[in-house]
C-alpha cells in the first residue's frame, strides 16, 4: 500500500483547487528549474539545481538522465540515494489529483538503484537499495531492496536472493 496523505475536496475536482494546495509562484519556479534540468547534460549541475533550488535530497554521484520529469508541485518530497541512475524520460510523482480528493506522498529511492527509461513512480512508494526497475515500469508499490521488478502492473521478476545467485553465476562464467 502506498503511503499518501489524502485531502478531500468539495465542488469541482481537486485539480481546480491546485493553488489552494501549493503556491502558484512555487509551481512556476519549480517548472522552470525542472524544465531546465531536463535538458541539462551536466549531471553535477543538475543535482545542484535539485538540491538547492528544489530542496530535494539527492545523494552523491546520482545521475538523472535527460528528460526526467520530477513532480512540479512537491519535488521536496522526493529523495534519491547515492550512485543511483534514473533513466531517460522517467516521471517521479509525489502528488495525484483525483475527482474528490488529492493525495501527497513521499518517494524514497535508495542507494545504487537503477531505474529504466520511461518508468513512472507514483507517490508514497519506496524503492530499496540496489533494486533494479525495468524500463517502462509503473511503480505503484514498494520495491524491496535488491529486487528486479518490471511491468505494468509492476511485479517482482527476481528477488534479492535470485539476483545475488544470478550475479555470482555471471561472475563465475566471466572467469572461465
Amino acid at each position: 500500500m502506498r503511503r499518501t496523505k489524502r485531502y478531500r475536496v468539495k465542488g469541482a475536482n481537486s485539480l481546480w483547487h491546485v493553488y489552494k494546495t501549493v503556491p502558484f509562484l512555487k509551481v512556476v519556479k519549480n517548472f522552470i528549474v525542472i524544465q531546465t534540468a531536463r535538458y541539462t547534460p551536466f549531471l553535477s549541475f543538475k543535482n545542484w539545481m535539485y538540491r538547492k533550488l528544489l530542496r530535494m535530497d539527492v545523494g552523491d554521484k546520482t545521475s538523472f538522465a535527460l528528460m526526467v520529469m520530477l513532480d512540479v508541485m512537491f519535488p521536496e518530497k522526493i529523495s534519491v540515494g547515492k550512485n543511483t541512475v534514473i533513466g531517460y524520460n522517467t516521471t517521479i510523482l509525489a502528488h495525484e489529483y483525483l475527482i474528490k480528493e488529492y493525495r501527497i506522498g513521499e518517494v524514497q529511492i535508495g542507494n545504487e538503484v537503477m531505474i529504466g527509461a520511461n518508468s513512472t513512480i507514483l507517490p508514497g512508494v519506496s524503492i530499496g537499495d540496489r533494486a533494479i526497475v525495468s524500463a517502462g515500469t509503473l511503480v505503484h508499490k514498494d520495491v524491496p531492496a535488491g529486487c528486479f521488478v518490471g511491468g505494468n502492473p509492476m511485479r517482482i521478476i527476481y528477488t534479492k536472493e535470485e539476483m545475488e545467485k544470478r550475479m555470482s553465476e555471471d561472475d563465475f562464467l566471466n572467469e572461465i
